[in-house]
């Protein structure tokens, strides 16, 4: 049961401590009683013994109590005990909202999972709307110290609405290190889509600054509380664009207790050879077009020919013919059914062998199961499987369709053209799959094929980050991977900077496999300054006509500032007056410009990292390459020359896209700096 409400008059912050403390108290307890399990009589053989030790060890790394993350912020008073009748002078209770349950010795709740039910009107409570909350009290920290409090009486008429000063704080609160949680800050319509059922798919539309990123995240988390039995049988996983970005979100998810969820690149889900080549971007587009799909299927069930001999199977003195049309009537009716290649080919010798058996029993003999499986092991019988159904290798396969003209231009005939196919055709053939220098998208042709061989294994639910970059057939290779789950696409049009960025969501979800999917608008951007957000949007006409603009809510204007400069040690001294602030600083620059930019920051003896490196409160300054900044935040950013960043790119929309980018990464500054004359598009 929960607390009940007080009406004390005592110290309230004095009191709030105090349960911070008892509650701390109660987690380090929870955790002793895990670590002091005895499992030596518990587990029946050696194997469930390691299973259950490591689910142990997890379940203790999930009740790390974090010195500097609060163990909870904040607190429900319930006019009524929820779920009960609202009974005239019935005494309403008490909840403190967390990251984590935690429970006393008697197994009372001190703390309520943010993700638990009575824990919802934290979020979406609201003067209109109170859902029977008497009050709603936010706390706020200093180093994981409570130091403040500030409450909402959403039941009393009396009262008046009002901004949260301590919510605003936390949102616009500068950050050092990786992405953290926003647990305490989320928002009505952020709530909404976070806890939306596990059953369907969910796609987010979110310009800079709207949290979409940590609203998948977050997402991901409350389906693992709500359905954790079915999500630990089929898994979770976490696609991002780059390593970098996966190591800056890495802590999200542990942070809320959650340890099982893997994180990939699309690149990792389709590793299944050694990628060391580069297409030019006609090639790629080419490649990453869905009609490839239907060139490798014709190319793969080119292999499959029908029957021209009869096939004798001996059995002692016994011999059984089956006729080439016979086996030609199993092998139409498997191509007619359209399952996978490899499960057609395991099929067609238990089906020879069952019409075998049809023969024996009319001659009044009476086979079994074990005799169909020894027909089906006969030696004629598998030597006419590996004529008319081949086993082939999805690498080969791939290899020879761009290093054979001829037999790509059979099979893609009336798919692509002949300049798409000279596109993609190598120059020089390679010798054999291995030796041959794959490119990204060429392995995930293979993925494509291998998936026409064997269907690939499905997951629970999966999220994918920064989606607006992926080719139709990278959203297949995604889309196989959750078949028969769901997914959460996060992404924004406008921010689509490969030469085959998706052109609408509809079109998206199509190639995904999840056609039916809802598509929900971020437009309240919390991250990004007005005037930053503003500037930056004067390009959205030129890259993304019709989407809507993101409107900044934070009260904090920051500052921002276009600079007219003389060179590169002026754009580094810009760098050393944001580091007098407090936060993290990010130099941005096209990528060519980033050896220049390194030796003028070496020069003035400022000391930077690399993307997905940690920032710590000595290091504070990220050198990052344009092509990179996806996904990244900073609470300080210089740019360096849009002109170049936009000239670094194949196209110019790809260009201004990627300008777009560059240019809403700061929290809460932003310093342009140029030397060349800014784009047009920027006015």
């Amino acid at each position: 049961m929960s607390t009940p409400v007080s009406l004390s008059a005592d110290d309230p912050l004095a009191r709030e401590r105090a349960h911070l403390a008892a509650s701390r108290a109660a987690l380090r307890a929870m955790r002793a009683d895990v670590e002091a399990l005895d499992i030596t009589d518990v587990a029946a053989n050696w194997v469930n013994a390691q299973v259950l030790a490591r689910q142990i060890d997890d379940r203790i790394k999930a009740l790390a109590d974090l010195s500097d993350t609060p163990l909870f912020f904040g607190r429900l008073d319930y006019q009524h005990a929820p779920g009960a009748e609202q009974a005239e002078g019935a005494e309403g209770e008490r909840f403190y909202i967390g990251r984590r349950h935690v429970h006393d010795a008697a197994g009372d709740p001190m703390v309520i999972d943010w993700r638990a039910p009575v824990s919802q009107p934290f979020y979406r409570a609201s003067k209109k709307d109170p859902m029977d909350i008497a009050l709603r009290r936010r706390f706020g920290y200093t180093g994981g110290e409570l130091t403040a409090y500030e409450d909402e009486h959403l039941s009393d008429p009396a009262e008046t609405a009002r901004t949260s000063r301590l919510l605003q704080q936390e949102i616009e609160r500068p950050r050092v290190g990786p992405m953290r949680d926003i647990v305490a800050t989320i928002q009505p319509e952020q709530d909404e889509i976070v806890r939306s059922g596990l059953s369907g798919t969910v796609c987010v539309q979110g310009g800079p600054g709207t949290g979409k990123t940590a609203v998948g995240l977050h997402r991901v988390a409350y389906l693992l509380y709500a359905h954790r039995e079915r999500l630990a049988r089929t898994g979770t996983l976490v696609i991002g664009p780059n390593k970098s970005f996966l190591h800056y979100i890495e802590q999200v998810l542990p942070a809320l207790g959650e340890l099982t969820v893997q994180q990939a690149t699309v690149d990792d889900l389709v590793a299944v050879v050694d990628v060391r080549g580069v297409d030019d971007a006609d090639a790629a587009v080419v490649k990453g077009d869905a009609r490839m799909a239907e060139v490798l299927r014709r190319a793969l069930y080119s292999h499959v020919t029908m029957p021209t001999e009869p096939v004798v199977v001996v059995r002692g003195s016994r011999r059984w013919r089956m006729a080439a049309y016979e086996i030609e009537e199993l092998v139409r009716e498997l191509l007619e059914r359209g399952i996978r290649y490899g499960a057609a080919r395991e099929a067609l010798p238990q089906r020879i062998a069952h019409a075998v058996l049809v023969q024996m029993e009319r001659a009044g003999e009476a086979p079994d199961d074990r005799v169909q499986d020894a027909v089906a092991r006969n030696t004629a019988v598998k030597a006419a499987v590996k004529t008319i159904w081949p086993a082939v290798d999805p690498a080969k396969l791939v290899l020879r369709l761009l290093s054979d003209a001829e037999f790509l231009a059979e099979h893609a005939r009336g798919v692509l053209s002949d300049e798409e196919q000279k596109a993609i055709l190598w120059a020089r053939p390679a010798r054999s799959a291995k030796s041959a220098k794959w490119s990204p998208a060429d392995a995930v042709l293979i993925d494509e094929a291998s998936d026409l061989i064997l269907r690939t294994h499905s997951l629970g639910h999966v999220v994918l980050d920064e989606a607006q970059d992926l080719s139709p057939m990278q959203y297949r290779a995604v889309g196989r991977r959750c078949t028969t789950g769901s997914a959460t696409v996060l992404g924004d049009l406008a921010q689509g900077t490969t030469p085959w960025a998706t052109r609408s969501w509809t079109e998206a979800l199509a190639h995904l496999g999840k056609s039916d999917a809802v598509v929900e608008e971020l437009t309240a951007g919390f991250r990004v300054p007005t005037d930053v957000i503003a500037y930056a949007s004067r390009l959205l006409p030129h890259i993304a006509p019709g989407l809507t603009p993101v409107a900044s809510v934070r009260e904090n204007p920051g500052f921002f500032e276009v600079r007219p400069v003389e060179g590169a040690a002026d754009t580094v001294a810009a760098c050393g007056e944001l580091l007098r602030h407090e936060g993290s600083i990010g130099l941005i620059a096209a990528d060519a410009r980033v050896p220049a930019l390194a030796e003028a920051l070496t020069a003035a003896g400022l000391t930077y990292l690399a993307p997905g490196e940690e920032t710590t409160p000595d290091t504070r300054l990220t050198l990052v390459p344009a092509s990179l900044a996806k996904g990244l935040e900073y609470d300080y950013v210089v740019l360096d020359e849009p002109r170049a960043v936009v000239g670094g790119e194949p196209d110019e929309r790809t260009g201004l896209r990627r300008l777009y980018v560059a240019l809403t990464r700061a929290v809460s500054g932003l310093i342009v700096t140029h030397t060349a004359p800014l784009p047009d598009q920027l006015g």
